[in-house]
């Protein structure tokens, strides 16, 4: 078996915009509702996402900004699992849109009988939550999401079980992601990786990347190109994406 089998997709900055305007709006609702004084900004923000995972990125709140304060492990995760409720109220109420360009590729990819699979440190609540609203959640045939494996990104270990359940080689497989943990943890597995980009992302390392874009693209709204080359495509689709694996 050769060439493109399955595309594998990170969620958060990748399918949709979550973080600024999602996840952290909800952590701040759920530390105003147990009585805590923290507001995370958009640009502090910005910084805890250099830590992956949600429980993670709050323990490395306490021990970096807030050492006068003592939060065991337990009351971490009720405060992780009441900012994932109130995410979840969040896509309820409107939703958070996907990205340009990738209900278009996924649309194309499963008419062209193309794999699709979810690889994310976000829990699996808050990835059916966002699919809910804006596709069928049954597209994909692996969604590996949260503490499904022991080490979060930039470990290799979410790509190399969504490669194991899916009996793929990652030769025959291509990952998109937004941040550089996640094109390390995908890189490391052996994936060719697409990058786009966002606001809190724009300045990350990305040089082992295939191709990085300001997001998909459309037909008729071109994608920016930041590093690498479409050979003459403004937008992604799957023979662009069928040259980089070939490449």
């Amino acid at each position: 078996m050769s060439g493109l089998q399955a595309l594998i997709f990170d969620v958060d900055g990748t399918l949709a915009d979550t973080e600024r305007d999602g996840h952290r709006v909800a952590f701040n609702q759920a530390f105003a509702n147990a009585g805590l004084d923290w507001d995370w900004s958009i640009e502090l923000y910005g910084k805890l996402l250099a830590v992956t995972g949600g429980k993670e990125r709050m323990r490395f709140y306490l021990d970096t900004y807030r050492p006068d304060v003592q939060m065991n492990d337990e009351l971490i995760a009720d405060l992780h699992k009441a900012k994932n409720q109130y995410y979840a109220q969040l896509l309820e109420r409107g939703g958070i849109p996907l990205r340009p360009g990738v209900k278009r590729l996924l649309e194309a990819a499963r008419a062209a009988n193309l794999r699709l699979a979810i690889s994310t440190t976000t829990t699996p609540a808050n990835v059916f939550a966002l699919l809910t609203g804006n596709i069928d959640a049954e597209w994909f045939e692996v969604i590996a999401a949260g503490d499904i494996v022991p080490k979060k990104k930039p470990a290799s270990d979410i790509y190399d079980y969504v490669l194991d359940q899916m009996k793929l080689p990652a030769a025959n497989c291509l990952a998109f992601e937004d941040s550089e943990n996640g094109l390390i943890s995908a890189m490391d597995a052996g994936i060719v990786t697409l990058v786009t980009i966002n606001d809190y992302t724009q300045n990350h390392n990305f040089d082992r990347a295939k191709l990085v874009l300001s997001d998909l693209g459309e037909p008729d709204r071109p994608c920016q190109i930041i590093q690498g080359d479409t050979q003459g495509s403004t937008y992604v689709d799957l023979p662009l994406l069928t040259r980089l694996i070939a490449a």
